[in-house]
This record gives C-alpha cells, sequence and structure tokens, in this order.
C-alpha cells in the first residue's frame, strides 16, 4: 500500500515503465471532483466537468504505457444517495461524454466496455453504452472498463446467484473447488480479464470503497491526495514506476 502527495510533485514526465515490469490492468477511483471545485468556489458540477478531461489524459497515458486493462470508476451504486440535481447532472455528463467521446476511442483502437447494474440507469443511457460497446467490439487496443452504477458487493451477489442457479441445473459440481471457481469468476462483471494489479485512488481517501472487491484480492494500492481534475500524466507514471519497484509475493514469502 503506497500514501502518496503527487499533487505537489513537478510536471515533468517520469520515464515509461518497462512493459515487463508494468502492471496489465490498473484500477482507478476518480475521486475529488467535489473538492477540486470547492476549493476554488466553484459549483461541483463543474468539477465533474473537469474530471472529463483528466478521464481522457489518463486513457490516453495509459495507451502511451501500453496497458491491457483500465477499469474507472465512474459512478457507484451508492451515488444513487447523492442529490437528486447532482444525480441528474452526472447523468447528463455521462450521456454527452458518451456521446462526444466515443468515436475518438474507437479511432483509437480502444475496446470500451461497461460494467454495472443497468437495471438501474436511464433507457436513453443504457441503449449508448450499448452501442459504444457493438461499436468497438473488435478494437484490439486498450480495453476500457467503466464502471457505473456498480458495486463489488453488488457483482459478488449476482455472480453468485447465477453459480448456485448453474449448480440447481447440475452444470457445475460444487464439490469441485476450481469449477465452482471458474463459474463464479466467468459470472464476474469483468469474465475474462485479468485480475487488478494496480489499484489507484486519488483524493486523499484511504479505502477501496466496494470497488472491484474480488478482482483486487492481489491488487498494490496507491493512494494520492491529488484530486482527480489535477491528475495528470506524470501523476500515472510515477504510480506505475512505484509498482515497478515491487516485489508482488501474493502470499508467498519473500525471494
Amino acid at each position: 500500500m503506497k500514501a502518496s502527495d503527487t499533487a505537489s510533485s513537478s510536471s515533468a514526465v517520469s520515464p515509461a515503465v518497462q512493459p515487463s515490469n508494468g502492471p496489465q490492468h490498473v484500477a482507478v477511483i476518480m475521486d475529488g471532483n467535489g473538492r477540486w471545485a470547492k476549493e476554488r468556489h466553484l459549483p461541483r458540477s463543474l468539477g465533474h466537468q473537469r474530471g472529463r478531461r483528466a478521464v481522457r489524459r489518463l486513457i490516453e497515458s495509459a495507451r502511451r504505457a501500453n496497458i491491457s486493462v483500465l477499469t474507472l470508476f465512474a459512478f457507484s451504486s451508492e451515488n444513487w444517495t447523492r442529490p437528486a440535481e447532482e444525480v441528474d447532472a452526472l447523468m447528463r455528463l455521462f450521456s454527452y461524454a458518451l456521446e462526444r467521446d466515443i468515436k475518438d476511442l474507437h479511432a483509437n483502437g480502444i475496446r470500451v466496455q461497461f460494467i454495472g447494474d443497468r437495471t438501474r440507469l436511464p433507457q436513453g443511457i443504457c441503449h449508448s453504452m450499448t452501442q459504444a460497446e457493438e461499436l468497438t467490439s473488435a478494437n484490439d487496443g486498450l480495453h476500457l472498463m467503466i464502471a457505473v452504477s456498480y458495486g463489488g458487493q453488488w457483482d459478488i451477489l449476482q455472480a453468485a446467484t447465477r453459480l448456485a442457479r448453474s449448480a440447481e441445473r447440475v452444470e457445475v459440481d460444487l464439490d469441485d473447488e476450481t469449477a465452482v471457481r471458474s463459474c463464479f469468476e466467468a459470472n464476474l462483471s469483468t469474465a475474462n480479464q485479468p485480475p487488478v494489479d494496480l489499484f489507484i485512488r486519488t483524493g486523499g481517501e484511504q479505502r477501496i470503497s466496494n470497488f472491484l472487491l474480488w478482482q483486487s484480492a492481489y491488487a498494490e494500492l496507491y493512494f494520492t491526495s491529488c484530486l482527480w481534475p489535477s491528475f495528470t500524466e506524470k501523476d500515472f507514471r510515477d504510480a506505475l514506476n512505484w509498482f515497478a519497484a515491487r516485489q508482488r509475493r501474493f502470499g508467498g514469502v519473500e525471494e
């Protein structure tokens, strides 16, 4: 686990991490939009808009760093409890970003996938999400997963429910641990993707907030006080370089 203050770092970009030392799957909690706006006496909605710019910077940085999978926590299942006007503003921004950015993502060979409980989302947004996934499904560049109306506990529960139904149909032997694990992971929203290697959270909080709970079992946790709209390519490189220096033991002993 790393607690870092990248907000005060210089603007120079750190040397690139060698792919062999870098993470395959990076997950990011993009925290601090509201506080960024408050510090500048701006409306929270403007903080979210500036946060979108940071998302675009990060996607390009991830492409340059040869990251295979990038998962972004855009809207949690708990975010539905926020004031209705803020939720509405976030949904409008999300819809706008989908329409505005999907062509560029596709042109850059990025495959887009959305994970989360779509039953709670507006029908129009669900339609746009499906269109984006279909448009980019054959792309073989960066795999961008965007978590919307997502919660790690929800993900585990829905996968476990499907596992139980498979067992009822005698499609999986519950006494076979390997088969059970395989069936369970195949029903997670991140099916067929590698586990999280590097978990980044901006904004200073040091918790994982119900994000990719199963998938992050052995992730390296990197926390920075940098508020999300201020997160730069250098900040991302700092996290990658920190990761490259880690010795991952996965429960074993140090060599």
